[in-house]
């Protein structure tokens, strides 16, 4: 008797674990969902969703293609979207209710629709080997007026002040704006998604906004505006982001800090990256190679602060490095404070290798009355296409209150690095080369205090006037620099820039 008990026992367990383990996934079809591209399965999606959310686990898409609009993901429930499986948003822009964020924001008043929409929830996510298709080529744009331009084009993914999302291995296609918007949420795991995001204008990868404790990994993401995108566009900080080992292609700037900053960003980490021209050559923005690298950008007050950039390999790109504290001061709000000029500062840029990058040169550039501190450049190759007829003395535009942009300035007087308006800035190991013969200094340091240049490698040519100029700058420090020849000059310094050190390797 004892061991019939006990067979009864164990019977009834493994019946009971059963039971939770299948209570645990709700398979859309059970609830009315066809994957047959063409019904309407937005009711039948979001019973499924809202009985898995009063027990918890997975909502299940076996293959085929779910017609929906938006859905409500809520606590507890993950989205298994099954290799094989897509979910497919509807055309019609009136299936998408407009939506409340509850987070004042710059954009809160035209970007309001999603395909996925998730709103003061927790323990969250989506998975599985499937598709995300928001078919976004269908919402036509008819006005190039703002912000109605922006109007009624749904997110593809929309998570807002939510905690312990997971959205990880799947494909996500052709939004009808961003890809992807992460607002004022906490604990965020972005793993292994593949992404192609050209159907639509601000077609950007995916952006991450005033969130804490972000984790970026795996992407392999193809976008017509900016690719992994770090925003502020409340007062809300964008905080503690790692990003690493990704592949990223954009036609405008692949790694980008902004422009959005009320807030900010501080203590963000980036690693073992490659940056590569885009697979689609047709563009609605930007160029098949990309507009920026690496674009760090403060132009709306906040703060940037604690920003290592590390590994990095970029290929094509008109502008392989941008970092610009400007002053453009929009508010995040209508009739909200004009803020004032930001700060940037401990930026550490380290193994970075950059070819392809046309005539136009990087920078680093600050205001004058608020430079950029503690700025770290070593181990860094820069090729850039050469240019003519750039006059040396001909002022950089300031261009403070402008949208920054790698190329705002032009041509610039360096075809590697042009500083201004910037303190304690240290470069180490730095070569700079170019295809053909160039006429520009490898690097021109303006309006700069307490800098030192070690270790540069300058191709230069008979024509060009100095390999490094210095003006208007102070406490500076330039030693061990190779390769200069056949410049006219290793180094030249005007007669307004005061305690510069140099070696005999510089002079």
């Amino acid at each position: 008797m004892p061991r019939i008990f006990h067979a009864l026992y164990l019977c009834c367990l493994l019946m009971g674990l059963s039971a939770v383990a299948n209570a645990q996934w709700y398979d859309v079809t059970r609830y009315g969902a066809v994957g047959d591209s063409a019904t309407d399965n937005t009711k039948a999606i979001q019973k499924a969703i809202d009985a898995c959310a009063a027990t918890g686990g997975k909502v299940y898409f076996p293959a085929g293609k779910f017609l929906t609009a938006t859905l409500y993901l809520k606590s507890n429930v993950i989205l298994h979207v099954a290799a094989g499986a897509t979910i497919l948003g509807n055309k019609d822009t009136k299936q998408y209710p407009y939506q409340d964020a509850g987070i004042r924001f710059y954009g809160d008043e035209w970007a309001r629709q999603s395909l996925i929409f998730c709103k003061d929830q927790q323990n969250v996510g989506i998975e599985g080997g499937g598709t995300i298709d928001g078919q976004g080529a269908a919402f036509v744009i008819n006005t190039t007026k703002k912000p109605d331009r922006y109007r009624n084009r749904p997110y593809l993914l929309w998570f807002i002040n939510c905690k312990n999302v997971k959205v990880r291995d799947v494909s996500l296609r052709n939004s009808a704006f961003w890809m992807q918007h992460y607002l004022g949420c906490e604990d965020v795991w972005i793993d292994g998604l593949h992404i192609w995001n050209h159907s639509n204008k601000n077609n950007d990868m995916m952006d991450i906004d005033g969130c804490r404790n972000v984790h970026i990994s795996n992407i392999t993401g193809d976008s017509d505006d900016d690719g992994i995108t770090i925003k502020s566009t409340s007062p809300r900080i964008t905080e503690n982001v790692t990003i690493s080992n990704c592949v990223i292609s954009s036609h405008c700037n692949a790694l980008k800090l902004g422009t959005e900053s009320t807030g900010g960003f501080r203590n963000i980490v980036v690693s073992n990256c490659v940056i590569k021209p885009s697979a689609q050559q047709t563009t609605i923005y930007g160029l098949p190679a990309g507009n920026g690298g690496i674009s760090l950008e403060m132009v709306d007050g906040g703060i940037m602060e604690n920003i290592t950039i590390n590994n990095i390999m970029i290929e094509g790109p008109q502008v392989p490095l941008f970092v610009r504290l400007g002053n453009r001061a929009r508010p995040y709000k209508q009739g909200g404070p004009v803020p004032s000029p930001g700060r940037a500062r401990n930026i550490f840029l380290s193994n970075i290798t950059a070819k392809g990058a046309d005539s136009t040169g990087c920078s680093i550039s600050g205001l004058a009355q608020v430079p950029i501190e503690n700025v770290s450049l070593a181990h860094i190759y820069i090729e850039t296409k050469a240019a003519t007829n750039v006059d040396l003395h001909v002022p950089v535009p300031e261009r403070e209150t402008e949208y920054p942009e790698g190329t705002m300035f032009g041509n610039l007087p360096a075809y590697g690095l042009f500083i201004r308006y910037a303190k304690d800035v240290r470069l180490s190991d730095i070569t700079l080369r170019s295809p053909t013969a160039e006429t520009r200094p490898g690097i021109v340091v303006h309006n700069t205090q307490q800098f030192t240049l070690n270790g540069l490698d300058i191709q230069t040519s008979a024509a060009t006037p100095t390999a490094v100029y210095i003006s208007n700058s102070q406490d500076g420090n330039v030693s061990n620099s190779r390769n200069a020849w056949p410049a006219q000059r290793r180094l030249l310094q005007d007669i307004v820039s005061k305690n510069i050190q140099t070696d005999a390797t510089a002079r």
